[in-house]
């Protein structure tokens, strides 16, 4: 049976994008939002049909809500610290910044923050090396 078609195997073509001419065979269709359309785009033209572009088509859950949720009782259920006080469970806070441990001075004064009962523990410590460079 005959086909509707010439092969074509000869046939020059332009790209709808650039207007460049190629060979028939070596144009391709472009895709957008998964919709096969007609138009003909060479090679180097060519983009793969990007997913970022099916936005909307497909349903997305993005719960920010919890089911059930419950408080956090880990401040009574931590136990005491080292100075015998109750611990503050996942709420102790570290602060790391300027300066390091949070004392502005000697440990009677307040913190720069003004945060009270906050305790000391953070330390800074670093070391500097040497680098020898021999030229000859």
């Amino acid at each position: 049976m005959p086909s509707k078609f010439a092969s074509g195997k000869k046939a020059i073509s332009e790209c709808d994008r650039c207007g460049q001419r190629y060979p028939l065979r070596k144009l391709r269709a472009l895709t957008i939002k998964t919709k096969l359309t007609n138009i003909l785009c060479c090679p180097t033209c060519w983009d793969q049909d990007h997913p970022q572009l099916q936005l909307g088509l497909y349903p997305v859950n993005d719960p920010q809500a919890l089911r059930n949720p419950r408080p956090d009782n880990s401040y009574e259920q931590s136990g005491l610290n080292i100075n015998g006080t109750p611990s503050g469970g996942s709420r102790d806070i570290y602060w790391g910044w300027a300066p390091v441990g949070l004392l502005t001075g000697d440990s009677s004064q307040l913190n720069a923050l003004g945060v009270t009962q906050v305790q000391n523990t953070l330390e800074a410590s670093g070391q500097v090396g040497t680098v020898v460079v021999t030229t000859t």
